[in-house]
């Protein structure tokens, strides 16, 4: 049904105009910056893609079709040196969600008459997985990077060799940042914030109720939620404000040596230079969105209750979970030789004397996380 009035609009005024709305939506914090961001740098492309003097309500199907297809074909900018990547399946599909959010506004807003993406054919294949750096480290991963942490958190530790074969440049004592690094290790592998969650923390989000550390996360969607800190964590973290953190009025939690708060691309470094420390067997290159989805998994495969799992990444829906639980190796032998119908009499799982649940037994044959088992203390976790 055509509109009663029709605001015939350039692709260029109409993105503009979108543009700014959802920007505007983050200081009613309906959306974060960095999703924002996403929606903004996607429909800044698609303009470009499209053509900037094209009347928005002139677009097909088909149009949009080749531009869905004009955006998969696009090598991949995120590269500082392109290597003839093209996007992933992952961003082909953002990016249409992006794109068709856009066509939703348009239609509310009066500046089509249909949405050309009830048209639209062209889907991103189906995705393969993940690459290995941004799933789950298995237990013996997840602890040689926790134990590394630990050591550089350590007061008199920061000093500690290396792993073998690999060689640390020692920077100026006034530039020292172990336990800072340890500190963001810790904190990505035991609680599984958002990268963006972690760089944004304020000294003052952190409080202590009853003798429990906790850790006061503002979220996406404006949403917020307290998550208790494993006794380990919390020792790292008070270690960090007293020797640690430079002395300045800057309310920041994480701080580069000048005094600075903490960008989000720093963090991977951080990650990667404490991977140093870790021996070679049980490295494994991981990104922090990897250490998300290691806390997720090996507190699930500790059979540690699926709500208090999703209260602590700040997820709203249970069913977001599914994506974050990944496959651990082991888990399914042990799953079947605790099968709950083979059990002999008497140790049904009614009984008291039940043996573990075949997650929980998966994590304990070493497939789980020390570390992020932790969070399993405290009372959301």
């Amino acid at each position: 049904m055509r509109p009663a009035e029709l605001n015939r609009l350039t692709v260029q005024e109409s993105a503009d105009r979108y543009v700014e709305l959802i920007r505007a939506k983050t200081s009613t914090g309906a959306l974060s910056p960095a999703t924002a961001e996403v929606y903004a740098r996607d429909v800044v492309t698609f303009v470009r893609l499209t053509g900037e003097e094209v009347v928005l309500d002139d677009l097909t199907g088909e149009d949009v079709d080749a531009v869905l297809l004009a955006f998969a074909r696009k090598p991949d900018g995120r590269r500082a040196e392109p290597d003839g990547r093209l996007q992933s399946a992952s961003s082909q599909a953002r990016f249409r969600r992006s794109v068709s959010a856009f066509f939703k506004h348009a239609a509310l807003a009066g500046w089509v008459q249909v949405d050309p993406m009830t048209s639209s054919t062209v889907t991103a294949r189906e995705r393969g997985g993940l690459p290995a750096q941004r799933r789950a480290l298995t237990r013996e991963q997840a602890q040689g990077l926790v134990g590394a942490a630990r050591r550089l958190g350590t007061p008199g530790q920061e000093a500690a060799e290396p792993a073998a074969g690999q060689a640390v440049r020692r920077a100026r004592r006034d530039q020292r940042t172990e336990m800072r690094d340890a500190l963001i290790v810790l904190l990505l592998t035991a609680v599984g914030p958002r990268v963006s969650e972690l760089v944004r923390a304020n000294v003052e989000d952190f409080y202590t109720n009853d003798g429990v550390r906790y850790w006061r996360i503002f979220g996406k969607g404006g949403r917020t939620r307290d998550v208790p800190l494993p006794a380990d964590v919390a020792e790292v973290l008070d270690g960090y404000l007293v020797r640690g953190r430079p002395a300045t009025p800057e309310k920041a939690l994480l701080l580069s040596w000048r005094g600075r708060r903490l960008a989000r691309g720093d963090v991977q470094a951080v990650i990667d230079r404490v991977q140093r420390w870790v021996e070679a067997d049980r490295r494994r290159s991981v990104t922090p969105h990897g250490l998300r989805h290691t806390t997720a998994t090996h507190l699930l495969a500790d059979a540690v209750d699926m709500d208090a799992v999703r209260r602590v990444l700040g997820h709203s829906d249970l069913a977001t979970l599914g994506r974050y639980r990944d496959e651990l190796p082991g888990e399914l032998e042990v799953a079947m030789r605790s099968h709950p119908l083979l059990r002999p009499p008497g140790r049904g799982s009614g009984s008291a004397a039940a043996p573990p649940a075949p997650a929980a037994a998966a994590s304990a044959a070493g497939s789980g996380a020390e570390a992020a088992a932790e969070p399993a203390s405290g009372p959301e976790a």
